[in-house]
């Protein structure tokens, strides 16, 4: 029944009017869905797959020297061939195959080491949040310390007491870098260990393992995804850095960092020899900032609602 008075006609419109603000606060409300990146999912997967079959996209061999050939500049410019797309460098050899080959080395370098310290250090977090007390005040002190110890320092002397390898800069750089998942990890445990689903777990008889394992894992995964993205163009990076100072890949191995340092007495008149191979690091390691942000506002709750 309509109230005395009231036009039903009018009582309907009014009520209409009414209900287009609460849609426009209800879709205000939800969460801003952020857009996917595609161009920085382009880049990695170009990358990847360059280093996947560079056996099969490379144009030249790149220990392959030439001294007739030195310096010879990019396509574009004057001067240069297709024969050598991207120009040669001061021992006549293909730039554009010893980038082709490089990004197998440090892709795998990145990739491998982030898995090492990703796997061990959230190991450590999860084993200091869970178990508190002591546990937790040695296991943190321990991380600390590794936390502050550089890690070029570290790979220098590896490189001075074992030779500059591939396997050494791995290890150098996992040595240090587990502090940092071990950190963020414990974090995060210690904030689930005081919710009622742990309580009612171990109500229900369940171990120490199992928490763990089908607990508190599960619930950190998240977090671990994100610094796994964030911290292999880190860990580019800090192969590159050591491959300039000559205690990463050893020559003549294609590596980025060391195609920098051969390149960078040549800048003024061969820029492209230590110019292409830093746009190669450029890309790469900003694909993979851009990623990990991307995954991080995705994936955070907190973020979501923003």
């Amino acid at each position: 029944m309509t109230p005395v008075g009231i036009d039903p006609v009018s009582a309907e419109r009014a009520a209409g009017t009414l209900a287009i603000p609460e849609r426009a606060a209800a879709a205000a409300a939800e969460p801003r869905r952020r857009r996917l990146p595609v161009l920085s999912l382009g880049i990695i997967g170009l990358f990847v797959l360059v280093a996947i079959l560079a056996p099969m996209l490379s144009p030249a061999n790149p220990l392959d020297q030439s001294l007739r050939n030195r310096f010879k500049p990019p396509v574009w410019m004057e001067g240069g061939s297709t024969a050598h797309l991207l120009g040669t460098d001061r021992l006549g050899r293909d730039i554009l195959s010893r980038i082709i080959w490089g990004s197998r080395v440090s892709l795998a370098a990145g990739v491998v080491t982030v898995l090492l310290a990703s796997a061990f250090g959230a190991a450590v977090g999860l084993v200091a949040g869970y178990y508190g007390g002591r546990t937790d005040a040695v296991l943190m002190r321990v991380t600390d310390a590794t936390m502050s110890f550089p890690v070029i320092l570290l790979a220098l002397i590896l490189a001075v007491t074992v030779g500059p390898s591939f396997t050494n800069v791995v290890v150098a750089i996992a040595v240090i870098l587990w502090a940092r998942y071990a950190r963020v990890i414990r974090g995060q445990v210690l904030t689930l260990m005081g919710l009622d689903f742990i309580a009612q777990a171990r109500i229900a008889g369940a171990g120490a393992w199992r928490i763990i394992t089908r607990h508190l894992l599960p619930n950190t995964l998240n977090t671990l995804v994100v610094l796994v993205t964030l911290q292999v163009g880190y860990v580019i990076i800090v192969e590159a850095s050591l491959s300039f100072l000559g205690a990463g890949i050893p020559p003549p191995t294609p590596a980025w960092g060391s195609m920098i340092a051969e390149g960078r007495e040549f800048v003024t008149s061969a820029w492209w020899a230590s110019g292409l191979p830093g746009l190669a690091i450029l890309l790469v390691v900003l694909a993979f900032n851009v990623l990990g942000d991307w995954l991080r506002d995705t994936l955070d709750p907190k973020l979501r609602q923003l």
